[in-house]
């Protein structure tokens, strides 16, 4: 208890402290040049320059353009249209179109405002004393922007999807917790152990409701989510339930081991605290992963919160499949596999 008291506060901060970060320093984005001139490969170099962004990737078509958005490999996709040289030569406007990921609508204002101010300084650079004439000089350069999968740019749709993977674990978790350790609290887990329930039965029979209860709460908030705040459900619902059911023995999984440590319902209360804050810090719910120090980012590859929220945001709002979030899939099922295995098997050793 004494360790409870004081370590949970000085993670918190720790977390805090390198994971609470809404700018943008550097952004990934995708660079697709259909012009390849030496005035297009000059607007990529200002890209690079700036020291705002990263060219991940280099598509060279619109299904390569779609499959590095859905997986959220960029933030952005940069795409100089054919003619931009030429456009730029005759003193007619030349168009350059940004494509933003609007999931999250700050880290899309902030990319999109970076990026026009890149195209901003170049129009500048080309205007009366560049290659422009001066008799022809306005604006030489028109940056057309795009918002994807959150059009509006809307917070709640970015927030409230991220509230089931929260929910479902703190439910979960703590109910799991409290349960087994209530029989201890009252006296009658030694009156369960001499009759002949076998520990599998009894693990079951305190988890199965849990999780029954966790699917439930699923559907609930995706209702609320759907007709109180207008959230979009472009993908399948069937898959967001599967996908709950393999987060689930996660959760359910650490609940069992809080179980086995903890002596009262005050101590696994406060120890699903300790385990829930920090996965709720570095799953990427409120502050992007990308703006954590690299330390931190490896970190989150142990949370398997991460993995769920982000099935989450791309079942509600890209629409994603099985082909896309199948990476997100594995990991949840090894790390439930793993965490529900061990912890049946020391709760089966607590009960001998």
């Amino acid at each position: 208890m004494r360790i409870l008291l004081f370590l949970p506060p000085m993670i918190q901060l720790l977390v805090f402290g390198f994971a609470v970060n809404l700018d943008v320093d550097r952004a990934r984005i995708a660079w697709m040049d259909m012009d390849a001139t030496p005035a297009s490969r000059e607007l990529r170099d200002r890209f690079t320059g700036s020291g705002r962004f990263e060219i991940a990737a280099v598509p060279e078509s619109e299904s390569q353009v779609q499959r590095v958005m859905d997986r959220g490999d960029v933030q952005a996709v940069v795409r100089v249209l054919p003619g931009f040289a030429r456009d730029l030569a005759r003193g007619r406007t030349a168009q350059v179109q940004v494509l933003v990921d609007g999931t999250n609508s700050n880290t899309a204002s902030l990319v999109s405002n970076y990026a026009g101010g890149v195209i901003a300084a170049f129009s500048a650079d080309h205007g009366p004393a560049g290659i422009v004439p001066a008799a022809l000089a306005g604006q030489p350069i028109e940056a057309a922007t795009r918002a994807w999968f959150n059009p509006d740019l809307y917070s709640r749709n970015y927030f409230v999807p991220g509230v089931i993977a929260n929910i479902i674990m703190l439910v979960t978790l703590m109910l799991t917790s409290l349960a087994i350790v209530r029989e201890k609290e009252i006296g009658t887990m030694e009156q369960l152990m001499v009759t002949p329930v076998r520990p599998i039965e009894l693990m079951l029979g305190k988890t199965l409701p849990f999780a029954v209860v966790g699917l439930v709460d699923v559907v609930m908030i995706t209702g609320i989510a759907l007709l109180v705040f207008h959230v979009p459900l472009r993908g399948n619902f069937l898959l967001l339930l599967a996908c709950a059911v393999l987060f689930l023995m996660t959760s359910l999984g650490a609940g069992l081991f809080l179980s086995t440590i903890s002596q009262t319902q005050q101590q696994a209360m406060m120890s699903s605290f300790f385990f829930s804050t920090p996965a709720f810090m570095l799953s990427g719910f409120a502050f992007p992963i990308r703006n954590m120090p690299t330390v931190v980012q490896w970190l989150t590859y142990l949370n398997p919160v991460r993995y769920f929220i982000e099935i989450v945001r791309g079942i509600f709002l890209k629409g994603s499949g099985v082909e896309v979030l199948w990476p997100q899939m594995t990991c949840l099922a090894v790390y439930g596999v793993a965490v529900l295995g061990l912890s049946a098997l020391r709760f089966q050793k607590k009960l001998d």
